[in-house]
């Protein structure tokens, strides 16, 4: 069991996202928290820094805050942890007494505990089931003050978000689930049913309504941020405790299909859009939602996943998850296992599977704020290696290196006159084999097409660009791996290295720069060698094949050959 030393901030918070090196763009290290006192000189960066602001200082409360709240679920498990919550229950109301945060940012929707009333609501969440864990405890009376209060700012908050026409914000979903697991603590702490279902789970602007709004058919979270889907999808799940998975909109599964669906053999999840690229209290969150996915659906395809982020939380997991047994009044949903196709298109993004190469192609909406600028980029990865990525993204509080992993310069996209496109969405066609996005609209004058091919072992890219005047072109690769570029009189040849290598072949008339970058996002000091693969003029074509394995490739103007196998690729 967790010891109880140490006591949490007994400050409000701020905004998590301020927690990062002003010079060098990283998340900052993880210190302090149990003790509930900000590091004296500061918090360290991993390149030497020690920042001590006053954003600083409030993005670390809100870490230790939430780290806090995580020990307390955890102990609650062993019947362990009453007189912690009772206390914050105190501290709570006492530095909530003056109601909304003044320090919040103007766009915030205003929290009391912290800058933002959705991280009032994923804080409390944990402690809402800590308290319910628990409940029958004489002494947890005094907690109902606080969870009445939590539940107040639930409706308010989501009140707000439906006057603004915001309802299907990620927002929502946490301040219904926090309407949920503090309405049903509290009921467990004064002995009664809980009366709250209509209002938070299937009302008019309760859990399942939010559900249907925030989701497509195909699963995917509107904003097509593997980060913000499960963000979404984990406040789902939390909200449904005691629910019979049969009762629940088959949405659920498909949201849990959509997740499984963009995720390597070997559990890699790719940060697509916003998000974190790697971070160990991230990997906390898919252990969460695999956890409980488990007990929603045997077919939920998340094995790998979970396998994954517990070797990224490392030896100091604390094994919450594995307390979660009956998390639902009934047995899990049953079907038929998931089994991936060669080709899988969703509204937002195609997969391809072939020999080792898990590609996926973005095409689909922008994402609202949480979009970025990668419209037709082709990500790379083996089952363990992430060969070209998404870079994912820093935390927001840096505006600078923001801006950079929101670009088309960060991304393996095409870019025109080394500028920004305009947000758009590609039209998509496909067949088990193949797949074809193209986009117009996106620059001025510009009209584009990327088409892959499944191949016996290998894949196939080709990147068609028309332009209405002479400008520059420029395919861009951007790998996190080790990349060598080899010209030869006939083609240009990439090697891949990492856990497993990928070999490039490349053909078109077109300059390979090779240019040294920044890596993903998790680390922008972190130099990788990219290649913007270069045309001036009114067309380009750019055919590339990749393979696992040495490949013998001959390329035409209409078709490629790879180890005798020819595909046509003239008038695509």
């Amino acid at each position: 069991m967790a010891s109880m030393t140490g006591h949490p901030p007994a400050e409000r918070g701020g905004w998590w996202h301020q927690y990062v090196c002003p010079a060098h763009g990283v998340e900052l290290e993880h210190e302090g928290f149990e003790t509930g006192e900000f590091p004296a000189g500061g918090v360290p960066c991993a390149y030497g820094c020690r920042v001590d602001t006053e954003t600083v200082r409030g993005a670390w409360r809100v870490l230790a805050h939430h780290w806090w709240a995580r020990r307390i679920r955890l102990l609650s498990y062993d019947g362990a942890g009453a007189e912690l919550l009772t206390s914050y229950a105190r501290l709570y109301l006492k530095l909530t007494e003056s109601g909304e945060h003044e320090q919040a940012q103007g766009w915030m929707q205003r929290g009391r505990l912290f800058h933002q009333a959705l991280t009032d609501a994923v804080w409390g969440v944990p402690i809402a089931h800590a308290i319910r864990n628990l409940a029958g405890r004489a002494e947890l009376a005094e907690t109902l003050p606080m969870l009445d209060d939590m539940i107040d700012g639930a409706r308010r908050a989501r009140d707000a978000m439906v006057a603004q026409d915001k309802f299907s914000s990620n927002y929502t979903a946490w301040f219904n689930a926090l309407g949920v697991t503090a309405g049903q603590a509290a009921a467990a702490v004064r002995g009664e049913s809980w009366d709250g279902e209509k209002e938070w789970l299937t009302g008019e602007y309760g859990q399942f309504a939010h559900l249907e709004v925030a989701t497509g058919e195909d699963g995917f979270e509107w904003e097509a941020s593997t980060y913000y889907h499960g963000f979404v999808l984990r406040a789902y799940l939390l909200s449904l405790r005691g629910a019979d998975p049969a009762q629940i909109p088959d949405r659920l599964d498909a949201m849990i299909g959509a997740l499984a669906g963009i995720a390597t053999d070997g559990g890699i999840l790719p940060a697509l859009h916003d998000g974190p690229y790697r971070r160990v209290p991230l990997a906390l969150e898919w252990l969460e939602i695999v956890a409980l996915a488990r007990q929603f659906t045997t077919n939920h395809g998340l094995d790998a996943v979970a396998t994954q982020a517990r070797a990224e939380v490392g030896p100091s997991y604390d094994g919450l998850e594995d307390r979660f047994d009956g998390w639902f009044a009934g047995p899990p949903r049953s079907g038929m296992v998931r089994s991936w196709p060669t080709i899988e298109v969703s509204n937002s993004y195609a997969v391809v599977r072939t020999g080792g190469i898990h590609a996926i192609l973005d095409h689909g909406p922008h994402g609202g704020s949480h979009g970025h600028h990668d419209k037709l980029a082709l990500y790379l990865y083996g089952a363990t290696t992430r060969w070209q990525p998404d870079p994912g993204q820093v935390p927001y509080g840096h505006a600078e290196w923001r801006r950079h992993y929101k670009s088309a310069a960060a991304h393996p996209t095409i870019r025109i006159d080394r500028l920004d496109p305009d947000e758009a969405t590609g039209a998509i066609t496909y067949d088990e084999t193949s797949v074809t996005a193209e986009i117009a609209g996106w620059y001025d004058g510009v009209r584009a097409t990327r088409h892959l091919i499944a191949g016996d072992g290998y894949l196939v890219d080709v990147v068609r660009v028309t332009v209405d005047r002479e400008r520059e072109i420029v395919l861009q690769f951007r790998p996190d791996v080790e990349l060598s570029v080899e010209v030869t009189p006939s083609e240009v040849r990439t090697i891949w290295t990492g856990d497993e290598t990928l070999y490039g072949y490349h053909v078109g008339q077109a300059v390979p720069l090779v240019r040294p970058g920044p890596g993903p996002a998790d680390d922008p000091q972190r130099t990788r060698t990219g290649l913007d693969w270069t045309a001036v003029g009114t067309t380009a074509t750019f055919c590339s094949v990749y393979s696992t394995t040495v490949a013998a490739v001959e390329v035409t103007d209409d078709a490629v050959a790879v180890n005798g196998h020819l595909h046509r690729i003239g008038d695509r």
